[in-house]
């Protein structure tokens, strides 16, 4: 439980391009902090100079972050408020302040978010895939192999597929997916709220030809959405390992209903078709 008389930790979101989109909340609260921490101090002044604000401002970086734990804490103990901000965005995600925030929770210290921009919902809300349910993934390896072996491990799954990605790998990046996801449909969103905003579709390769054709598509940050796999259907006749489960569930009492969702979670496919299936073996067919 938090103490009252101490301060909080805010994490305030702000602008991925558009300072239009900082929130007159987010405003207001860096604005009334006695310490903003930034992922870049320099890049955060510009934007507290053209708030006309001038709080303290400290780094905090994946470099330095666990060691402001402490100096950071003091501050919150001592009754004075903090504002953690990334160079754009939300915090957290995919940027510092995960230490931070996790070590302030667990010494009972007040967190509040201060919600904004984020470029992986911005650029799912306009890219026309699926949204009802999907998977962050960050930035993939910068290595070939390795990214290629994370790409392989998500080939399946059946979310739209998020990646931030920067220009000087999108086109090996691509080329991995063309390798993974063949065909798949892809859409790159670059640049995001900016002059130069765009959204381009297609394959791997045709997006690959479309960043050769145009050098200037594969400036600026990149988010990387790849449509999830088309669901898997089970056939007519199920794996040996698929009944082993089944059967297994059964024999430890675990009714048709439950046994079905365990296997669709597990195994994918449709509930209703392992359902048919459990059932199937509790009457011994």
């Amino acid at each position: 439980m938090s103490d009252a008389s101490t301060g909080s930790l805010y994490v305030v979101a702000t602008p991925i391009g558009n300072l239009e989109d900082l929130s007159p909340r987010a405003a207001r609260v860096l604005g009334e902090v006695a310490l903003v921490a930034a992922e870049d101090t320099r890049h955060t002044s510009r934007l507290l100079r053209h708030l006309g604000i001038a709080p303290a401002v400290v780094s905090l970086h994946e470099h330095n972050e666990a060691g402001r734990v402490e100096q950071i804490d003091a501050r919150l103990a001592a009754g004075e408020d903090v504002a953690l901000v990334s160079d754009a965005g939300t915090p957290l995600i995919s940027d510092p302040g995960f230490v931070l925030v996790r070590e302030l929770r667990a010494r009972g210290r007040r967190v509040t978010p201060v919600p904004g921009a984020c470029a992986l919902v911005a650029a799912l809300s306009a890219a026309g895939l699926a949204t009802d349910r999907f998977l962050f993934n960050g930035f993939l390896p910068a290595k070939g192999g390795a990214r290629r072996a994370r790409l392989e491990a998500l080939v399946e799954r059946e979310e739209s597929l998020v990646f931030y990605e920067s220009p000087h790998r999108i086109e090996a990046t691509l080329a991995d997916l063309s390798t993974v996801f063949g065909e798949r449909r892809l859409v790159l969103a670059r640049e995001l709220t900016k002059t130069f905003e765009t959204f381009l579709d297609g394959s791997a390769d045709e997006l690959i030809a479309r960043l050769e054709a145009d050098p200037d598509q594969a400036r600026g940050e990149f988010v990387v959405m790849v449509e999830g796999a088309a669901p898997r259907e089970v056939g007519e006749t199920a794996t040996l390992e698929a009944d082993a489960l089944l059967a297994s569930l059964l024999a430890e009492g675990v009714g048709v209903k439950q046994a079905a969702g365990a296997a669709a979670r597990l195994l994918g496919g449709a509930k209703k078709t392992w359902y048919a299936r459990a059932q199937q073996l509790k009457d011994g067919d």
